[in-house]
This record gives C-alpha cells, sequence and structure tokens, in this order.
C-alpha cells in the first residue's frame, strides 16, 4: 500500500511541475523571441532534481506527521531546496531570433536586448570543466552563459553573426572570435 501511495505522490509532483511549467509559459513568455523556438536553457536536470526532492521532501513530512519532528524539519528543508530548483528552471531561459534576445530570470524583469548592445565578454573557467562565458551589456549588465546550458554554443555562434551584422563588422576581420578558444567577442580587457 505504502508503494502505491510512493507512485501516486511521484505522479502528482511530475503533473504538477509539468502544469506549472506550460502555465507559466502562457502567462510570462508572449512575445516574438519566446516563440521562434531557439533558446538556451538550465539543464533539465534542475526540473528533474528539483521534483525528485519535491517528492522526497513530502514523502519526510508525510512519514514525520507520526511523531518524526526531524524527519518533517528536513523534509520542509529538501522540499522547499527541490521548489526552488524547479522554480529556477521555469523562470530562466534566453530567447533569441535574427534581430534580438530576451534574458528572463527569477524576480527580475525580462530585458530585451539587440546583439548589437553586446559590448564585450569575459571568459571563466570553474572547477570541473565547465566554462562561464560572461556577456557585457552597453547597459553595463552582464549575461553569463554556462557551458553546461542547453544550446548555448548555437546562441553565442548566432550572436556573434548578428552582432557583426548589426554593428557593420566584417566577421573575417574579427580577429579575437576563436571558438575553438571559447571567444566569441572582444574581451573586456580590449574594449
Amino acid at each position: 500500500m505504502e508503494f502505491v501511495l510512493v507512485l501516486v505522490l511521484a505522479a502528482l509532483t511530475f503533473g504538477v511541475c509539468y502544469l506549472f511549467d506550460k502555465g507559466f509559459e502562457k502567462l510570462f513568455r508572449s512575445q516574438a523571441q519566446h516563440y521562434s523556438g531557439l533558446s538556451v536553457r538550465v539543464s533539465k536536470r534542475y526540473a528533474a532534481f528539483g521534483a525528485i526532492l519535491f517528492a522526497l521532501g513530502m514523502a519526510a513530512i508525510f512519514t514525520g506527521l507520526g511523531g518524526g519532528t526531524i524527519l518533517i524539519v528536513g523534509g520542509c528543508i529538501i522540499l522547499a531546496v527541490g521548489i526552488a530548483m524547479v522554480v529556477y528552471y521555469a523562470t530562466f531561459g534566453i530567447f533569441y531570433d535574427a534581430d534580438s534576445f530576451i534574458l528572463t530570470t527569477f524576480g527580475k524583469k525580462s530585458n530585451t536586448y539587440r546583439f548589437r548592445d553586446i559590448k564585450g565578454q569575459r571568459l571563466y573557467i570553474v572547477q570541473g570543466g565547465n566554462v562561464v562565458v560572461e556577456l557585457h551589456m552597453t547597459d553595463g549588465r552582464s549575461v553569463s552563459l554556462q557551458s553546461a546550458m542547453t544550446d548555448v554554443y548555437p546562441f553565442l555562434d548566432h550572436a556573434f553573426d548578428a552582432w557583426c551584422r548589426q554593428t557593420g563588422r566584417d566577421p573575417e576581420g574579427c580577429d579575437f572570435h576563436d571558438t575553438d578558444n571559447h571567444l566569441w567577442f572582444p574581451t573586456m580587457e580590449e574594449v
């Protein structure tokens, strides 16, 4: 009987996550870039791990209702981490078309940028071999892109081509452009 309850709880958890993602998409993603089919997203592992932690947190809370205070407190913490991971996955995204891109993040207004607004980049190699390309914009903000994100390299290639087109530069004349070394734009030291 307990096994069936765990399966039902897991099915409900994944169902709620699916409905949350679809509802969020309908409410907050209404611009042309959202429907272009071109995007950079956080790895789906965030959503999957978040859903698993959500289910484990709920299971710990229900188990602790029989008098296990530690299970209830621990379950609440795990539940909160699971919800945070699902919300982060559902809210972060870069959606783009031929001329511009929209950066959406949790708790902040979505920003629309034209590719010519990219001023330069910084490159970071983090522990574990992940590469972070930080694009600096003309308004002083930055956009951080991790190599582990889905479709990040097609976005950077497209961004470079559109940046050259919008700024009137010849792609062949951009000696800083070296995709093998993760360089698409001038480094901030050169700007």
